[in-house]
């Protein structure tokens, strides 16, 4: 379903031994809203739901609610550091159209509810 760099994998790792609680998952998702319709949500959970996937790469536990799953269908999730710090990158496969910042996006079978701008 999802792909996970090393480097991203790396980065959660650390920052769920940082956070000092080893049944944390990393909970990837996909809500309304944004200037193109759909944003990523991406944070840690302690809690799996009856409706999520729970999955494992690189030894990194993830949780994804059904609803999203389809839409991060092959999403390739990397951690980039540069001179201004450092942040996760999401790309996405199945998007048609995204906004300048690539925070929010559309795919031709689920377009969201874009918010203002």
């Amino acid at each position: 379903m999802l792909v996970l760099s090393d480097a991203a994998a790396q980065r959660v790792l650390a920052m769920i031994e940082e956070e000092g609680d080893s049944s944390l998952y990393m909970r990837v998702g996909v809500k309304g809203g944004g200037c193109t319709g759909l944003s990523y949500g991406m944070g840690f959970d302690s809690t799996v739901e009856e409706t999520d996937q729970v999955l494992e790469i690189k030894g990194v536990p993830i949780v994804v609610d059904n609803e999203s799953a389809p839409v991060l269908q092959g999403v390739n999730i990397d951690f980039k550091e540069n001179m201004m710090g450092g942040g996760f990158t999401i790309d996405n496969p199945n998007a048609i159209a995204s906004c300048g910042c690539g925070a929010s996006f559309k795919t031709a079978t689920k377009e969201g509810t874009p918010e203002k701008c």
